[in-house]
């Protein structure tokens, strides 16, 4: 268990040094400013983040702003890039951000009993967009929602194109 710890560790301090990433030279200015090592920069965050999104004001609005904000602008310049492979990424993060935010709309009455909800909301959405090999969009996406588009999206598209049809023919009647 503590070689997996010391492992998770050092592949954190690796990606906090990881001159690609959007946060790397947020945190170099902060670790040259402070003296203290970015890691323990990182945890502090991650450690007063958490307690706002227990104990704090608006932990909802924290709370999605970080699940949206961040997304969107990486959204954007995937979408300017020349690459392809992080439009998918960004893609998939929202089909799964989507179809998790219909779910929680209809569990809204239960998740309000669930006195660490937005921590735990706070959390997931996190694992949605981490970059590395254990991002939660990839893994939900490959392991639910592929296998279940794939099994029956003929139905989806064959009702979609009825209801299309429909409210074409009603359009063109009304005209």
């Amino acid at each position: 268990m503590a070689h997996k710890l010391i492992a998770l560790r050092d592949q954190l301090a690796s990606s906090l040094h990881d001159n690609t990433k959007p946060w790397t030279s947020v945190l170099a200015k902060v670790e040259r400013k402070t003296g203290v090592d970015r890691l323990y920069i990182f945890i502090g965050c991650t450690a007063l983040i958490s307690l706002w999104l227990v104990f704090g004001y608006c932990a909802q609005l924290v709370c999605n702003t970080v699940g949206f904000l961040y997304p969107a602008y990486v959204s954007i310049h995937a979408i300017e890039s020349k690459q392809k492979d992080d439009d998918t990424k960004w893609l998939t993060y929202w089909v799964v951000y989507a179809l998790f935010s219909i779910a929680e709309y209809f569990a809204d009455f239960i998740v309000r009993w669930f006195p660490l909800y937005w921590l735990a909301k706070f959390g997931f959405m996190v694992w949605l967009m981490i970059p590395s090999q254990f991002n939660g969009s990839l893994f939900l996406y490959n392991r639910i929602v592929k296998p279940y588009f794939l099994k029956h999206h003929q139905a989806i598209d064959n009702t979609l194109n009825k209801v299309k049809d429909s409210a074409t023919r009603l359009l063109e009647k009304n005209e």
